[in-house]
């Protein structure tokens, strides 16, 4: 909770649905507001039960309207149901959704999520070379737009591959930074 916004990149099997569940209930035990959770579907009913495993009640819902005081679940394709300003968490389960470079849900995450104060952001992925999912998880998180990181590390070799290539020099400060 420190720092407020966060990323569990643990591979398969290694718990992330009940590590999002334990954050959600600190972030919602710690400022008595709300806090949503945006999973795929057909995953919110599997974390609801992984949750009450837990000891932690969690709540799907279609609609603002039907928030109640606590974490709540919802799908990612129900965001614009939403009022986002009524939440103190956020957290993304299966948050490689971020890997779309352009994609219109990354664009409304990162913009609407902008005022939440606590964030997390949970998967499997991305691959350490994977460029875009990891700077489109630093743009949601808050902590660098993309494009500043691009600038700050990388060079568009703009030859036939058309590639971001880190700079020499940089490769320290970005792991460090990573």
């Amino acid at each position: 909770l420190i720092g407020g916004r966060r990323a569990v990149f643990a591979d398969t099997g290694l718990g992330k649905t009940r590590i999002e569940a334990f954050w959600c209930n600190a972030v919602y035990e710690h400022t008595g507001q709300d806090v949503l959770i945006l999973a795929p579907l057909a995953v919110a009913q599997q974390s609801i039960r992984e949750a009450k495993a837990c000891g932690i009640a969690m709540a799907y819902a279609r609609t603002q309207a039907e928030v109640k005081p606590g974490i709540t679940i919802t799908n990612y394709d129900r965001l614009s149901a939403f009022d986002l300003s009524h939440f103190a968490g956020i957290a993304l389960d299966e948050s490689s959704i971020l890997k779309s470079i352009d994609g219109s849900t990354k664009r409304e995450l990162c913009i609407s999520a902008q005022q939440i104060p606590y964030r997390l952001a949970a998967t499997a992925t991305p691959a350490p070379n994977d460029l875009p999912e990891i700077l489109n998880h630093s743009e949601f998180l808050g902590i660098m737009p993309r494009n500043e990181a691009l600038s700050q590390f990388f060079y568009h070799d703009g030859g036939d591959t058309s590639q971001w290539v880190m700079k020499g020099h940089a490769k320290d400060s970005f792991w460090r930074w990573m």
